[in-house]
């Protein structure tokens, strides 16, 4: 798994280059529910200098990415692993979280109160600019953008 998520890395890393923005960091983290807490440190942190006025809603948008990356998807199974990856231009933030992929269709939101989960992709969709997903044979990114507010 380490390969292949640091060839995603490099891959992502040459896309935000070539679109004019600036990766901030990259994390790769067991997928255990027990390292959801350094994601979010992550995203604190990587965006800490940028004074971004939506710190909070980057943090928490991330936390509930990895959440159900580790959840819901092979990342974990023994061995599995989650990778957060975070740039910035000059509209605003994105955040990708990928994962291992999973047997289901597709991310499911949820807005229903009394639904079991599904609660964070609802969140996702409501703080979010735009958010969406792809899924691929060797797993599922799932990201968001957050515009920067106006000076």
């Amino acid at each position: 798994m380490a390969a292949t998520a640091a060839r995603a890395s490099d891959s992502a890393e040459l896309l935000a280059a070539m679109a004019g923005g600036t990766v901030l960091g990259s994390l790769t983290i067991p997928g255990r529910p027990e390292h959801v807490h350094e994601a979010r440190a992550f995203a604190a942190k990587a965006l800490g200098d940028l004074h971004f006025a939506a710190l909070d809603n980057v943090v928490l948008l991330t936390s509930e990415l990895v959440t159900n990356a580790v959840m819901h998807s092979k990342s974990r199974h023994h061995d599995g692993a989650v990778q957060v990856l975070i740039t910035e231009s000059e509209g605003g933030v994105r955040v990708e979280v990928s994962d291992q992929g999973s047997e289901l269709s597709a991310p499911v939101v949820r807005s229903e109160v009394f639904a079991s989960d599904g609660h964070g992709l609802f969140l996702v969709q409501s703080i979010a600019d735009q958010w969406g997903y792809v899924r691929g044979d060797d797993g599922t990114t799932v990201w968001f953008w957050l515009a920067s507010p106006p000076n």
